[in-house]
């Protein structure tokens, strides 16, 4: 929390980076997974679902720019602040910290698998001849990269990684349904629901919203994102921040839309969880759009990364009394990039482990967070508008969360029962 209208502690972005961190921030891998979603929900409600999702975490993105500075005076440079003030000293990092650390850490991890999976892809259609490694291996081959790349010292450092991978998202979004498009229907593609048992399917529905929910990660570093806008009463942050936001949702949706509702048109229910991967021609673009993933999820690991070293650092020097220099930052970012990989070579279900922790941390953070903070700080009048918008967000976003949760839960352990580890 700032007091004050100055900015120490970061240096003032460019306009570029005004937009591309946001963009880096809310376009995620998650969007390879839409048409997958779509498979277990159908037209109706998976396109309801993702419309309204929209909606919904645009509003609430909103609240959170407001209120970044909704005390004169004061700037709540990060979500754990904001937390503090809605909720009282003691509650409030009770309520932020843990949504908040599940959505960077969670982000992390299905980044590391993605990164993984597409580096593996793009070898096996760029040399056909070479010896194939097991995927384990390309896990750890793209998380070795950030054991370099998570010692630059703050945002304003991954500016230029934050910009390509801004880029790279639009390009591969791009690539994905205009790669369906012109692949056309296969054979015998069906709309039907997937034929499995009743309550595998259930699980695999309630999974699907967690995906969904997954593709809206932004809010959860919106306002570290924020701290680093220089603000003055006469320009207060909340403008270049919102303009960066819309662009960003306005990239958002003709990114995820398009590859939502192509990819099921293209291949129906029998889509795979990562849309690229059923894509094979014209196969130098196939493999430019996986090299184009692993570049977005590198500079997305390190957006979603850097408020978890900036907290762990804290903690380092407050609790342990460790000296504050190279030799922390070495030891807290490498942990946790081992920590990572760890889990993603672990786990590497793409599918299972967005609906896992799209329910569990990206509802709350992006649903109904921002609007309980909002009613309980705004104080709206009962029975406006914006207050049964809020009661609204708050009601779709615990579903979401209990549902997806529990869903994604079931399907680790499905999937982990038939799977072998470190293969």
């Amino acid at each position: 929390m700032k007091k004050g209208w100055t900015m120490a502690h970061h240096a003032m972005p460019s306009g570029g980076t005004q937009l591309s961190t946001p963009v880096t921030a809310m376009i995620g891998a998650g969007v390879l997974s839409l048409p997958y979603a779509m498979a277990y929900l159908g037209w109706g409600p998976g396109t309801m679902v993702l419309a309204l999702s929209w909606c919904i975490t645009l509003n609430t993105m909103w609240q959170m720019i407001q209120l970044h500075e909704c005390v004169p005076g004061t700037r709540f440079d990060r979500y754990i602040d904001l937390g503090r003030h809605a909720f009282g000293q003691k509650l409030g990092p009770w309520i932020v910290l843990p949504q908040q650390l599940i959505v960077q850490v969670g982000c992390d991890i299905v980044y590391m698998v993605t990164g993984g999976k597409c580096l593996k892809k793009f070898l096996e259609m760029a040399c056909t001849n070479c010896t194939q490694l097991k995927q384990s291996y390309w896990i750890l081959i793209f998380g070795s990269l950030h054991f370099f790349l998570s010692q630059l010292p703050n945002f304003n450092s991954v500016a230029g990684v934050s910009l390509a991978a801004a880029i790279m998202s639009l390009s591969y979004s791009t690539i994905a349904w205009a790669g369906s498009l012109s692949r056309g229907q296969i054979d015998n593609v069906s709309y039907g629901y997937k034929k499995t048992s009743t309550a595998d399917y259930m699980f695999r529905v309630f999974n699907a919203l967690g995906q969904i929910s997954f593709a809206f990660a932004g809010h959860a570093v919106a306002l570290e994102i924020q701290a680093t806008i220089p603000s003055t009463p006469e320009k207060p942050s909340r403008i270049p921040m919102w303009k960066g936001a819309i662009g960003a949702y306005f990239v958002n949706a003709i990114c995820y839309f398009p590859v939502a509702l192509i990819g099921y048109w293209a291949f129906g229910q029998d889509v795979e969880d990562n849309v690229l991967m059923a894509l094979k021609r014209p196969a130098w673009l196939i493999a430019a759009a996986n090299l184009m993933v692993v570049v977005h999820v590198i500079g997305s690991y390190q957006v979603y990364a850097m408020p978890v070293f900036d907290m762990l650092e804290k903690t380092m020097v407050k609790r342990l009394n460790f000296p504050p220099g190279v030799l922390l930052r070495l030891i807290t970012r490498s942990s946790y990039v081992a920590f990572t990989i760890f889990i993603g070579v672990t786990f590497p279900f793409f599918g299972d482990l967005l609906g896992f922790f799209g329910g569990f941390g990206f509802a709350p953070t992006s649903y109904f967070l921002p609007s309980i903070i909002w009613l309980i700080i705004k104080k709206p009048k009962k029975f406006s508008t914006n207050w049964f918008i809020n009661w609204g967000s708050i009601f779709v976003g615990v579903f979401i969360m209990l549902a997806s949760t529990v869903g994604g839960f079931r399907n680790i352990i499905a999937d982990a029962s038939t799977y072998s580890f470190y293969t």
